[in-house]
C-alpha cells in the first residue's frame, strides 16, 4: 500500500506491570540485565529478532501473555524490584557531581556516533561506544549533560559474509516508530525542528530525544518530508558517501546541533567535541556571539574558552581534511555570517598538505577544532605523546612535549560489559554501594576475597554461553550461504568449554593485523591441536565498506578456519555489534590485542574483558601501556618502535608464539599451585583495570581536568559582554602584527665541564616591537636527552633579562633562548602560537 506515516500503538499494559512502556524508553535497562529480563521473558523469540529492543518486544507480545505475567506473583516482585531500583537512580540527590562538582556548567558533548546498544545501531565500533559509555556514566555521577548526535536511519551496516568468507554489507531502514526513541518537543509542544544552511539549500532538520538514565541525548534527523531525496540522505547512513557528503554531514551535526539545544532551551556552559567531526558546531556559537555584538576574532575567544576537543586518531591520514573549493560549495556564506573574510576564517583550519604531488592548503576539522577549543586531549598516554608530536607543527618552535594536548585514558562501562553473574559474585565481597564507587580503587583489593573456584564456575558458566551464541551464529550464517547438512551439523561441535579459548573483537583496520597470529601456521597448529592442552580462538570485527584491504584480512581469517587442522578451533563471526561483543569479553579466557605500536590511540575492548576476569595479551600500546603491571596479563613485544614494519611484524609474532607456549598455556592447564596462579592473575585483572579503567574514572578525570576549569574560564571571557574576549583578541592581534618586528639575543658563560648543582649565567637583549616587557616570558630552555628544564630570566630593565641557570644533574646539556608573548588569564603559554628563539 501506499504508506503516508506510521504509528506505534504501544499495548495496553495491566496495572501490575503498567510501567513496562516507560521503562522501555530509557536506556537505563541497556546497562541492567535483570531489566532486560523482564522483557525476554514476555517473548523470547521477539527479544532475539529484534536485537532485545525492548519497545518492539512489547509491540510483539500478545494482550494474553500480558495478562499472565501480571499474574505471577515471581515476575511481579522482580519487576517491582527493577523499578524501584530504577526509581532510586532516577531520584537520586546526592550524586558525586553534587559532592565534587557543585559548580560544573552544564556540559554538551557532540559526537558522531553512539554506541548504548545494539538496537540502536547509530555506531559503527569503538568511537561509538566510547561516546555511548561517555553518556552513561555522566548519568551514573548526576553530571549536568546533554549529547548531540545523529540519527542514521541505514546505521553503519549489517555484515554478511558469503560462502568465501568476504564481507558484504546490507543497510536496513531502521523503524523509527519501534526504537526507544521520542520526538523532541518545545516548550509549546510542537515537534521540534531546526534548519540549516547547506551550500544553497536550506535542509531541515527534525530532532528526537533519547533518555539514557539521568541524562538526555538529541538526535538529528534530515529524512523528513519537506527535505528533497537528496538531502534526506545526509542522515541516511554512518560514515558513507564520499567528502562531499561528509562535509554536508559535518555542517548538520555542529550547526543544526547548536540550533537544536536552543531551541529546546537546553543549557551549556562547556561544549565537548569528540573527535573533529563534531568541529563546525564553532561556526554557529561564533556567529551567535557575533550577532550579539563581539567582532569575529573575540567571538572567537569566547568559543575557544568553553570548548574542549578530544582528538582519537594517532596518524596524519586519518584526520579529515577538505580542499578549500569544497568547502567553498558548503561554508560560502559563513564568512560573511561571521563578519570575518574568507582568509580569516580558513586561517583556523590551515593545514598544508602534499596532495597529488605538490603542497596545497586544505581545511582541517582537526586543525580547525584546536584552535576553536582551549583544550584538548589524547585518550591515553601514548597518545597524548603521539598527539603533541603530531600537531607541533602549529606551534613553530615548540617542544613536544609542552604542545597543549593533554590526555584522559579511555574507559568503558563497567555495568554495560560485567556479566550479570560476575556481578552477582563481585556483590558478595565488594560494599552495597559498589557500583556508584567503581573507580574506587581500594575498594577494589576486596575481589582477593574471592575463592578460585567461585571465580572458575562464574566464568565456566559465561564461556558455555558464549560458545552456544557461536554455534548458533554460524549455523544461522551456513543455512544462509546453503552449506551442506554435514557442515550445518558440524557447527554442534566448534570450540570447546574445556579449552583456553582467545578472544580477538575489534574493527578491522589493518593497522590492528587481525591476522598476525598466522604468521607462522605450523606452529599455530602445534598450539592449537596439542592434545592435552588446547587452544581456540574466536574472531569478529567489522571493515569499513570502502576497506578491501581489512575484507581480505577478514578473508584469510575465515579460510584458515576452514582449514582441516583449524576447523572449530579457529572461528570468525559475522555481524559484529554490541551483542556479539559482550558474549566475547564475558565468555573468553584471554583477550588479544596486536595493533602496530604506537598506532592505538587507546582501544576499549580488553578492558571489558578484564572486568569479567579475562587477563590480557596484548601489545603495550594505548591503555594496556598503562594498565599492564605484570601480574594482571601479559605483553606481546617490546615497549619500542620500528623502521621496518616487516622486522615489527616478525618480533612480535615470535613473542605471541613464545608467551602462549611458555607461560600462558602451562599456566591455565597446570594444576595445583599452578592453576591457583592462574585465579591470581584473573583476580589481578579484576581488580586493576575495573576501577582505573572505568568509564566512572574517565568522566571524572574530563570533569576536573577539563570541565571545571573550562566552567571558570569560560565565564570569565564570556562575562561583561565579552570583555575579557575583546581585551585578548585585542592583545593577540596586536602581538602577532608586531611580533615579526621583534629581536632577541642571548649569551651564556658556559664551562667546557661543570659540576652538578653549579649555576651558569645566560643573559638576554630583546628588541620588544612595542609589546609591554611584561608580556614577554624570556626563558632559558635546557635540553639533557629528552628532559626539558625552562628557567625564566628576570627583566634587568631596558630590553634587558638575566638569569643564574641551575645545572642540577649530569649529562650533556644544551642550551637556548627563547621568548613567547603571555598575558594572564591564557589557557596556556603557547596560545598565541608564537615563539621566537635566539
Amino acid at each position: 500500500m501506499n504508506v503516508i506515516g506510521k504509528v506505534t500503538v504501544l499495548p495496553q499494559l495491566p496495572p501490575a506491570i503498567g510501567r513496562l512502556s516507560e521503562l522501555a524508553y530509557n536506556l537505563y535497562w541497556s546497562w541492567t540485565p535483570h531489566a532486560q529480563a523482564l522483557y525476554q521473558e514476555l517473548d523470547a523469540e521477539a527479544w532475539e529478532t529484534y536485537q532485545h529492543n525492548p519497545v518492539r518486544t512489547l509491540l510483539e507480545v500478545s494482550q494474553e501473555r500480558l495478562t499472565r505475567a501480571a499474574a505471577n506473583a515471581d515476575y511481579v516482585a522482580r519487576y517491582e524490584r527493577v523499578m524501584a531500583e530504577f526509581d532510586a537512580y532516577m531520584t537520586k540527590r546526592d550524586t558525586w557531581a553534587s559532592k565534587n562538582a557543585a559548580d560544573l556548567a552544564p556540559v554538551a558533548y557532540f559526537s558522531m556516533e553512539y554506541g548504548y546498544h545494539e538496537s540502536l545501531p547509530i555506531y559503527s565500533g569503538g568511537l561509538g561506544v566510547l561516546a555511548g559509555d561517555h553518556c552513561k556514566s555522566a548519568s551514573d555521577l548526576g553530571l549536568p549533560f546533554t549529547a548531540v548526535g545523529m540519527l542514521f536511519h541505514q546505521g553503519y551496516f549489517r555484515q554478511m559474509f558469503n560462502k568465501d568468507g568476504w564481507q558484504e554489507e546490507a543497510y536496513d531502514e531502521l523503524d523509527l516508530t519501534t526504537l526507544p526513541i521520542r520526538p523532541a518537543l518545545t516548550a509549546d509542544g510542537e515537534e521540534a525542528r531546526v534548519s540549516v544552511q547547506i551550500g544553497s539549500r536550506t535542509v531541515h532538520i527534525r530532532v528526537w530525544e533519547l533518555a539514557v538514565g539521568r541524562i538526555k541525548v538529541l538526535l538529528l534527523d534530515a529524512n523528513v518530508p519537506e527535505n528533497s531525496e537528496e538531502d534526506r540522505k545526509l542522515t541516511a547512513r554512518l560514515y558513507g558517501g564520499n567528502q562531499e557528503l561528509r562535509v554536508q554531514q559535518y555542517v548538520l551535526l555542529g550547526v543544526a546541533g547548536i540550533r537544536a539545544l536552543r531551541l529546546l532551551n537546553v543549557p551549556a556552559g562547556v561544549y565537548h567535541m569528540n573527535e573533529g567531526h563534531a568541529a563546525l558546531l564553532g561556526l554557529e556559537r561564533v556567529r551567535e556571539y557575533v550577532a550579539g555584538g563581539l567582532d569575529f576574532r573575540a567571538a572567537v575567544e569566547t568559543v575557544a574558552s568553553s570548548t574542549l576537543f578530544t582528538t582519537h586518531t594517532p596518524v596524519p591520514a586519518g584526520n579529515d581534511a577538505f580542499a578549500y573549493d569544497l568547502m567553498d560549495r558548503y561554508l560560502g556564506q559563513w564568512p560573511g555570517l561571521l563578519g570575518a573574510g574568507r582568509d580569516d576564517l580558513y586561517a583556523l583550519a590551515r593545514h598544508e598538505q602534499f596532495w597529488d604531488g605538490h603542497w596545497v592548503p586544505t581545511f582541517s576539522m582537526t586543525v580547525f577544532a584546536l584552535n576553536m577549543s582551549r583544550a584538548a586531549n589524547g585518550v591515553s598516554e601514548l597518545h597524548g605523546e603521539v598527539s603533541r608530536d603530531m600537531w607541533r607543527f602549529l606551534y613553530e618552535g615548540a617542544e613536544a612535549g609542552e604542545v597543549p594536548i593533554g590526555h584522559v585514558t579511555n574507559g568503558a562501562h563497567n555495568l554495560t560489559f560485567t556479566s550479570q553473574p560476575m556481578r552477582d559474585l563481585l556483590g558478595t565481597v565488594l560494599p552495597a554501594d559498589w557500583t556508584e564507587r567503581l573507580e574506587d580503587e581500594a575498594m577494589w583489593e576486596a575481589v582477593e576475597q574471592l575463592t578460585d573456584t567461585q571465580l572458575s564456575d562464574v566464568q565456566l558458566e559465561m564461556k558455555r554461553e558464549m560458545v552456544t551464541f557461536v554455534r548458533r551464529s554460524l549455523r544461522n550464517q551456513m543455512l544462509r550461504n546453503g552449506a551442506s547438512a554435514a557442515d550445518v551439523a558440524a557447527t554442534d561441535t566448534v570450540l570447546s568449554e574445556n579449552a583456553l579459548t582467545i578472544g580477538f573483537a575489534r574493527r578491522f583496520a589493518t593497522y590492528k593485523r587481525a591476522t598476525l597470529l598466522f604468521r607462522d601456521k605450523a606452529r599455530l597448529s602445534r598450539i592449537v591441536n596439542d592434545p592435552d592442552r588446547p587452544v581456540q580462538f574466536v574472531f569478529a570485527g567489522k571493515a569499513h565498506p570502502a576497506d578491501n584491504p581489512g575484507k581480505a584480512f577478514i578473508q584469510e581469517i575465515y579460510r584458515v578456519s576452514q582449514e582441516p587442522e583449524f576447523r572449530g578451533k579457529i572461528v570468525i563471526l559475522e555481524n559484529y555489534d554490541m551483542n556479539v561483543a559482550r558474549h566475547l569479553v564475558q565468555g573468553v579466557d584471554i583477550w588479544l590485542n596486536n595493533p602496530r605500536r604506537p598506532l592505538e590511540a587507546s582501544g576499549t575492548s580488553g578492558m571489558k574483558a578484564s572486568f569479567n576476569g579475562s587477563p590480557n595479551f596484548s601489545i603495550l600500546d594505548g591503555w594496556w601501556r598503562e594498565g599492564y603491571d605484570e601480574t594482571n596479563g601479559w605483553p606481546i613485544g617490546e615497549e619500542r618502535e620500528y623502521s621496518d614494519l616487516h622486522v615489527q611484524d616478525d618480533a612480535d609474532a615470535y613473542s605471541m608464539y613464545g608467551t602462549l607456549e611458555g607461560e600462558i598455556v602451562p599456566l591455565y592447564y597446570g594444576s595445583g599451585g599452578q592453576r591457583s596462579g592462574w585465579a591470581r592473575t584473573v583476580r589481578r585483572a579484576i581488580q586493576t583495570v575495573s576501577p582505573r579503567f572505568s568509564m566512572q574514572r574517565q568522566v571524572i578525570d574530563y570533569v576536573q581536568k577539563f570541565y571545571l576549569p573550562l566552567t571558570g574560564r569560560g565565564a570569565e571571557v564570556a562575562a561583561e559582554g565579552g570583555k575579557r574576549a575583546r581585551e585578548i583578541a585585542a592583545w593577540k592581534t596586536w602581538v602577532r602584527q608586531q611580533w615579526p618586528y621583534t629581536t632577541l639575543h642571548a649569551t651564556a658563560h658556559l664551562p667546557t665541564t661543570a659540576k652538578p648543582g653549579e649555576r651558569v649565567e645566560v643573559r638576554a637583549s630583546v628588541n620588544p616591537a612595542g609589546i609591554r616587557p611584561e608580556e614577554l616570558q624570556v626563558e632559558a630552555v635546557l635540553k639533557r636527552g629528552d628532559h626539558v628544564t625552562r628557567v625564566p630570566l628576570a627583566h634587568d630593565g631596558d630590553g634587558k633579562f638575566s638569569a643564574q641557570v641551575p645545572l642540577d644533574d649530569s649529562g650533556l646539556y644544551s642550551v637556548g633562548v627563547r621568548m613567547v608573548p603571555e598575558i594572564e588569564g591564557l589557557s596556556n603559554p603557547l596560545e598565541a602560537g608564537l615563539i621566537k628563539w635566539a
